[in-house]
């Protein structure tokens, strides 16, 4: 009886860390809530220089707005919606492979050098943002405009 117990709770740990990695890999898990202030989202680029993508919930008016802020290789940091032209009605988002985010409901991947650059298709949908060197800061207007991808 007890190898059964042991089985079975070997078995429950790989379930849970399966549904742990797909809901990370799907856009699910890792999102941090942000809020605006005077109109203002406001992320410092301390949080965000290290070439990972860091994913963000805002809350426009009961929708959650979902985008993903990265520093690419170029040294620009970069914004843009967790959503495209093309796939966002699957609400799946797009996940980091090094340099690449890669669309996690078709598969294309794009160069984070790109990134505020490339618009339309399957592209990140842009995001404008300002970096003055210390803190990234989003408009809550054009986090508003992107409530329609979600």
């Amino acid at each position: 009886m007890k190898g059964i117990q042991s089985i079975a709770f070997i078995a429950m740990l790989f379930v849970l860390g399966l549904a742990g990695s797909a809901s990370a890999f799907w856009g699910f898990g890792g999102n941090e809530t942000v809020a605006a202030v005077n109109g203002t989202v406001t992320i410092p680029v301390a949080d965000v220089d290290d070439g990972q993508a860091h994913f963000y919930t805002y809350d426009a008016g009961g929708k959650d707005v979902k985008f993903f802020v990265l520093k690419s290789r170029d040294g620009i940091i970069r914004a843009a919606f967790n959503a495209c032209d093309v796939c966002f009605g699957e609400k799946k988002g797009y996940s980091q492979e090094g340099d690449f985010m890669i669309c996690n409901n078709c598969g294309q991947r794009f160069h984070s050098s790109r990134i505020n650059e490339v618009r339309g298709g399957c592209n990140p949908s842009p995001l404008h943002r300002n970096d003055d060197g210390r803190n990234v800061t989003i408009s809550a207007n054009d986090l508003k405009d992107g409530a329609r991808y979600f």
